[in-house]
């Protein structure tokens, strides 16, 4: 279906989840289409996409008629299925979300109903059925969401790319997009590839992308690293699936949690603190320039203003491990620091708004030939088919229309 001088029908840039599961369902959609993958790491899924608990969320905590609320509980099992059908480990365990104050319990009732809203099985569990799930945790009152999963999200992005023209090593420097001539993309090697559409799920650099192109995103990615904790074998063993604190629903973002994952290890985390670069998986990851932009964006001043509080304490749970293990005790008592091991760090992608605001749903913005993926976070990953579906239908419109 490629017609000359394109190299390619679509060009998808980014090689996380998103991105992959994007160009498997244009081809899906059409198979005569030429869908390319261009990636700037040398293999897939190597930020959001292969950093994370690895949790197959159920869909229970999000704002009933939104797109993530939609597109999580119909990705979830649509994920799960995929695993089992292509030989990824994978267990739906299920996940009990506590309430450890009596404070909590409202906002576990709201939470309760928001589920059910989104169609999603929620069970109302007495102290003693509590004791029978997970016997060593400490609540107040609880529920449990049979439908939470967990799987190898990077084995599903590897099975994906091993499907799709993928292009490693490949970082977008130049976009050219012109009304009637399609997209020329220039790559840090010299390479120039044109396509009649192009499709950016660029994580972290999202709004970098969309800019480039030639579209005003009308917010900035702002990076929050997430630092996860292993718990060592003796505390693991307490831990028998998913165990979630009652989130707050003003924020993003879900509060240190646990997760027995598909190989036996439990992790807890993340806190989410600010990342001094886009890749900022440590504290001495800095980049001055990201920075010096990040600080001079009016949005991040105006969050830092509202949220300083919740800010402070999460930068100290970082740097202290007894106050890290103080937020696992909550859920988990006989947990101790020693217990806490070193694990690897992600970086979540959080669009925020001039205002302060953080973007609490998938966003996506449209150029005459493309379509950019401006904010999705966790739970994108679960919610990665239908995702890419999406963006899909979005593409084929905008080749439709020249």
């Amino acid at each position: 279906m490629t017609r000359a001088p394109y190299d390619c029908d679509v060009l998808v840039a980014g090689g996380g989840i998103v991105g992959l599961a994007a160009a498997h369902a244009l081809r899906a959609a059409d198979p005569r289409l030429r869908v390319v993958v261009v990636e700037k790491e040398t293999g897939p899924a190597r930020h959001q996409s292969g950093r994370n608990s690895g949790v197959v969320h159920s869909g229970v905590a999000y704002r009933p008629g939104s797109l993530k609320a939609r597109l999580t509980v119909a990705g979830a099992a649509e994920m799960l299925a995929y695993c089992a059908a292509n030989g990824i480990a994978h267990a739906r365990p299920g996940k009990v979300v506590l309430a450890t104050t009596s404070e909590d319990v409202p906002r576990l009732r709201d939470l309760a109903q928001r589920g059910r809203a989104n169609g999603v099985v929620v069970e109302e569990l007495s102290l003693r059925k509590l004791s029978t799930v997970e016997p060593h945790v400490r609540a107040v009152a609880a529920l449990r969401v049979p439908s939470t999963g967990v799987c190898d999200f990077r084995a599903v992005a590897a099975r994906l790319a091993a499907d799709l023209d993928v292009r490693y090593g490949a970082r977008i420097t130049a976009v050219d997009q012109r009304p009637g001539r399609g997209v020329a993309v220039g790559t840090e090697v010299g390479h120039v590839l044109r396509a009649r559409a192009l499709v950016t799920c660029a994580g972290l650099y999202g709004d970098r992308l969309a800019r480039l192109a030639g579209v005003d995103p009308g917010l900035r990615i702002i990076p929050f690293r997430g630092e996860y904790r292993t718990l060592a074998p003796r505390a693991a063993r307490l831990v028998r699936g998913l165990v979630y604190p009652v989130a707050d629903p003003a924020l993003p973002f879900l509060g240190v949690h646990l997760t027995r994952s598909t190989d036996g290890t439990v992790h807890a985390g993340p806190n989410a603190v600010p990342a001094l670069a886009r890749e900022g998986y440590r504290w001495s990851a800095v980049d001055p320039v990201g920075m010096a932009s990040t600080l001079g964006y009016p949005g991040t001043r105006r969050l830092a203003a509202r949220y300083w509080r919740t800010g402070a304490a999460e930068i100290r749970r970082s740097l202290s491990p007894a106050a890290f293990a103080a937020a696992v005790r909550r859920l988990l008592p006989a947990v101790e620091p020693e217990d806490l091991l070193p694990a690897p760090a992600g970086v979540r992608a959080q669009a925020v708004l001039p205002d302060g605001t953080l973007v609490d749903d998938f966003r996506f913005a449209e150029g005459p030939h493309s379509v950019h993926v401006l904010n999705a976070p966790s739970p994108a990953a679960t919610a990665a088919f239908p995702i890419g579906r999406e963006i899909a239908e979005r593409t084929l419109r905008r080749l439709a229309g020249g």
